[in-house]
């Protein structure tokens, strides 16, 4: 089985995935990825052989609309996604990824161009191992393959995320998936 099967193969064990990728094209939304932990940590749990959901705090789901970058305007899906989602037994975490630039710097103390797209704000997380996700008709977004997830070696991404939210967050991996293996931050 190849590698982009064998991924894809791992997500769908999740249900809450199944679910979230099944309705999604009720919300008419551009753009839209199913992302982050959602994904790459249900592969974990499957390569660990846990419960698929084991770990997961909250499921990202991206959008990209910059023709309305207003909060009122995303608080209006996020509102609708709420409703579609809410027999779910998960957080579903909805953010339009064209205002990330206008939080981003009081959130995590650098600032951030404005994204073009989903893809490109999926490029700049904080691990390239997190760097995938899955859209319409299950295409799949992997920028920088599918080697270091199987392998679960964690490795920094400093696009954009600072040092200290790659090693929080790779502790709390850590924690959760003791056998990763995380890659230092550059010098």
């Amino acid at each position: 089985m190849d590698q982009h099967t064998r991924f894809l193969d791992a997500v769908r064990r999740n249900p809450i995935n199944v679910a979230v990728l099944g309705r999604a094209p009720d919300l008419a939304l551009p753009d839209w990825w199913l992302t982050a932990g959602a994904v790459f940590q249900t592969v974990w749990n499957v390569l660990d052989g846990r419960d698929p959901r084991a770990g997961i705090s909250d499921y990202d789901f991206f959008y990209f609309d910059d023709s309305d970058l207003s909060w009122d305007a995303e608080d209006a899906v996020i509102r609708k996604a709420a409703a579609l989602f809410a027999d779910l037994d998960a957080t579903i975490e909805v953010r339009n990824e064209a205002r990330v630039h206008l939080w981003y710097e009081e959130k995590f103390g650098v600032p951030a161009a404005p994204f073009t797209g989903s893809r490109d704000a999926i490029d700049h997380f904080a691990s390239t191992t997190c760097c995938f996700g899955i859209g319409a008709k299950e295409e799949v977004y992997a920028p920088h393959g599918f080697d270091d997830l199987f392998a679960m070696r964690v490795r920094p991404n400093p696009v954009l995320a600072p040092r200290e939210v790659y090693e929080r967050k790779a502790r709390r991996w850590r924690s959760e998936w003791p056998r990763l293996v995380v890659d230092p931050w550059p010098l």
